[in-house]
């Protein structure tokens, strides 16, 4: 795997974890009511669930590739679309990243772990994510070392993200200067997104 290519991984990654949703406002809510441990816990719990459906995800596109180059191409097409659809979102979300941090009830570490944990693989919007992005790094994946890569990296993006996360939230100046940014945010993100999207469709 090329440099080039990895910082196309990543760049994916990053913005996928920085996506506004269910596990940001998680993350967030075990950071303010439990307090940084708790936020640590439940983002790399989290991680770990990312690291598993991108294993999956990862073993199960190179086998439909295998034995369907068709289908592969399908899948690709609609994971290219669902990049679009999140870029599109981006572009026209009023809320930003800030918006969707609440905070909650006191809970204890195993908790806030299992949380994490249950979120990262349950949601169908991970589920998609990692098809649209995977389907174009599946090809590039074929030894050992490139496949171990293709799947710490998006693991270790999460954890550092929302690490970051949980440590900006224990300075509500920096979540202030957040906030004030958050849509510039987003229609940077949204712009990236859409710009990766039409490179999927180039390249498949």
């Amino acid at each position: 795997m090329t440099l080039t290519v990895w910082l196309s991984l990543f760049t994916i990654c990053l913005l996928g974890a920085m996506s506004p949703g269910p596990s940001l406002a998680l993350v967030a809510k075990h950071s303010l009511a439990g307090g940084r441990m708790n936020g640590l816990a439940a983002a790399w719990a989290h991680a770990t669930g990312i690291g598993i459906y991108a294993f999956i995800t990862l073993i199960g596109l190179a086998v439909v590739l295998q034995q369907s180059p068709l289908l592969f191409k399908s899948i690709s097409y609609a994971g290219a679309g669902y990049l679009a659809y999140l870029g599109f979102n981006a572009l026209r979300s009023k809320g930003g990243v800030a918006a969707k941090l609440e905070s909650g009830e006191q809970t204890s570490l195993w908790q806030s772990a299992r949380e994490g944990f249950l979120i990262s693989l349950l949601s169908p919007k991970i589920a998609l994510f990692f098809i649209a992005l995977f389907s174009q790094f599946v090809a590039v994946g074929d030894g050992y070392a490139a496949k171990a890569v293709i799947v710490t990296t998006p693991l270790v993006v999460d954890g550092l993200w929302y690490t970051l996360i949980t440590f900006l939230l224990s300075s509500p100046k920096i979540i202030d200067r957040i906030r004030s940014k958050a849509q510039l945010i987003d229609r940077l993100s949204g712009a990236v997104l859409i710009l990766l999207a039409i490179r999927v469709v180039l390249t498949v």
